[in-house]
């Protein structure tokens, strides 16, 4: 059998010490090869084209260019890399925007050696980090005060249509992304195979013109496919 390839890592931030912590911690999990580190967007923008890694490990604030404009270049340029940010506070107000801006999902700095080698793993395998409790209320949270304030201040994905188009089952599994459920979880709470669960998300994505799960629940929060809890108490 032929050895899989390892994961191919850029490491973003404008403090070195942090740049070099992630890249050693990373470098000692199997499976993983940092190509390079960027002290700010702009920088990691070229080393993107130039070293094409498989992830981005993407600060938010940063000179320059900070992680959520980055990120916007990055997805808008390439498919093939994913970016993971990376925040000190699980309700960072600009991690929100960088998850509509096409990012796959985020980890806290303080993140052990084994969650963050996982993150990498599970954003460069297409998947996204939708199921810690803390991305949840990240989404729940900043959908509810988006819409509560109606306004434009912050990036939003395009306008989509679509939901009209997908079965009563896509339809099902999209409200359980939302709710952070990974494909094992909503397999189980279906009562189907995990791979007939991985082709009711992929059709559903290709159906709503999404890039991966983590616009997937964002999209399920503001088109009301699920509801935030302050919503659903407003509503009785």
């Amino acid at each position: 059998m032929a050895e899989q390839r390892a994961v191919r890592v850029l490491v973003v931030d404008d403090q070195v010490i942090v740049r070099e912590g992630f890249s050693v911690v990373l470098a000692a999990q199997p499976g993983i090869e940092i190509v390079g580190a960027a002290a700010d967007g702009r920088e990691a923008l070229v080393k993107v084209d130039e070293l094409r890694p498989d992830v981005v490990l993407m600060d938010v604030r940063m000179p320059e260019m900070d992680g959520l404009e980055a990120t916007y270049e990055i997805t808008a340029r390439t498919s093939d890399t994913k970016v993971l940010i990376l925040t000190t506070y699980d309700l960072d107000e600009y991690v929100y925007q960088a998850l509509c801006a096409g990012a796959s999902g985020f980890l806290l700095k303080d993140a052990s050696a084994r969650q963050l080698a996982e993150g990498v793993r599970v954003v460069a395998a297409g998947d996204s980090l939708l199921a810690p409790s803390a991305t949840r209320r990240l989404i729940t949270e900043f959908t509810r005060l988006h819409g509560a304030a109606g306004s434009d201040t912050g990036p939003r994905p395009p306008a989509r249509t679509g939901i009209g188009d997908l079965t009563e089952r896509e339809t099902e599994v999209l409200a359980l992304i939302a709710q952070g459920l990974s494909n094992v979880e909503i397999a189980g709470h279906l009562f189907v195979t995990e791979s007939t669960v991985k082709t009711h998300v992929s059709k559903m994505l290709v159906k709503l013109g999404l890039r991966d799960r983590t616009q997937a629940a964002i999209f399920a929060y503001e088109n009301g496919v699920v509801v935030t809890t302050g919503a659903a108490e407003r509503r009785r």
